[in-house]
């Protein structure tokens, strides 16, 4: 009599551990690409949001029967125009304050100590404290100084790269005007099924409208707010006003951030200018009594909930993207955001992101 074996049910595998780990190599391989390809992406990113503040633009002149192309070459003539004399203008006072700079440093370096002696006091009682402490015979470890690039040259690198990168963006930006729904129409040939050509022109319709909206939103007031900072500057006598309210409407552009460090730039401005503290503090003072006001009462109304984001998940987007790109990537950070949440949205699998991103949710009408 032989003895049957029963056969062994093979051990199931959990399904979900090869997905995910293919996922987190792939979110790192993203990653990794997106850090070291960043030279030639951002070029690319920034195209891409101008195409979407010009479009209006430009399809309006195609509206007045001008061609596609000259429409594109004309907008692209005019901003490169208008940026240009914007620049011209500015580069005298730039320069002025660049020649001061070491003096005006110096001056604010003053003022802050004055201020700040009563906690200079309570430093250098608490090294006192620790240096009777610590051993007489501990010998100190030599400190060894590693002169690395300065801020400027690792921030934006070189004048060849930054005037090469701004070329770039000029060119592939009339290329993207002059093409207008090319890709979204190649896009959509592609695609093979029905329901995937209608979500593909969804989300592209849904982002070019959103994005486009908040850029030309966003730019008209930060250049309101811009001009009525130099005006109030140059009613307080502060040196070329013009300059910093190109500064504030230019650093606007990044939420919080950019708030912060206006704030810290004028404090400095103001000590290396004004001799007294309590003038000097008018500056950045004045430029968070506009701020206030443009935050609460103006944008709400002109921007209202159609780039509604959650707050938390904004300041981890600039802070991912600042980290990943620099300051370059904080300009551009929340329209990437705002576009990764519309995708989200219309893609079942990435809904819960979609949803985490959004904003307040409105109360339900009774």
């Amino acid at each position: 009599m032989t003895d049957t074996v029963p056969a062994q049910t093979p051990i199931a595998v959990p399904t979900w551990r090869r997905p995910s780990a293919l996922t987190v190599l792939a979110v790192l391989a993203t990653l990794y690409t997106l850090y070291f390809a960043r030279g030639f992406l951002l070029p690319i990113a920034f195209a891409i949001l101008l195409d979407f503040l010009l479009s209006p633009a430009v399809r309006a002149l195609v509206k007045l029967r001008i061609p596609q192309i000259l429409a594109a070459a004309l907008v692209v003539l005019s901003l490169v125009t208008i940026t240009g004399f914007g620049v011209y203008q500015l580069a005298g006072p730039v320069q002025s304050w660049v020649a001061k700079a070491p003096e005006s440093i110096e001056t604010a370096r003053k003022a802050l100590t004055k201020l700040l002696r009563p906690f200079e006091r309570v430093k250098k009682t608490a090294e006192q404290v620790e240096s009777a402490a610590s051993s007489p015979s501990t010998p100190k470890s030599p400190v060894v100084v590693i002169q690395g690039p300065s801020i400027i040259s690792r921030v934006f690198g070189s004048t060849q790269r930054v005037l090469a990168a701004l070329l770039e963006v000029v060119i592939l930006l009339f290329f993207l005007l002059a093409a207008g729904d090319l890709f979204l129409r190649k896009l959509i040939k592609v695609l093979p099924h029905l329901p995937d050509k209608l979500k593909a022109i969804r989300i592209a319709r849904e982002v070019e409208d959103s994005i486009s909206t908040y850029l030309v939103t966003i730019a008209a007031v930060n250049i309101v707010e811009g001009l009525v900072f130099a005006g109030a500057l140059a009613l307080l006598g502060m040196p070329s006003p013009l300059l910093w309210g190109a500064l504030v409407a230019a650093f606007e552009f990044i939420p919080y951030l950019g708030a912060i460090s206006i704030v810290v730039i004028l404090t400095v401005a103001g000590l290396g200018t004004y001799p007294g503290v309590g003038q000097a503090l008018l500056v950045p003072g004045a430029f968070l009594l506009i701020n206030t006001l443009q935050v609460n009462l103006i944008s709400p109304h002109l921007v209202g909930h159609r780039l509604s984001l959650n707050p938390v998940a904004v300041f981890i987007g600039l802070a991912f993207w600042f980290w990943l790109w620099g300051i370059p990537g904080a300009f551009i950070g929340v329209p990437m955001l705002a576009a990764f949440k519309i995708c989200c949205d219309h893609i079942e699998m990435l809904a819960p992101v979609g949803e985490f991103l959004g904003g307040k949710d409105e109360p339900a009408v009774p």
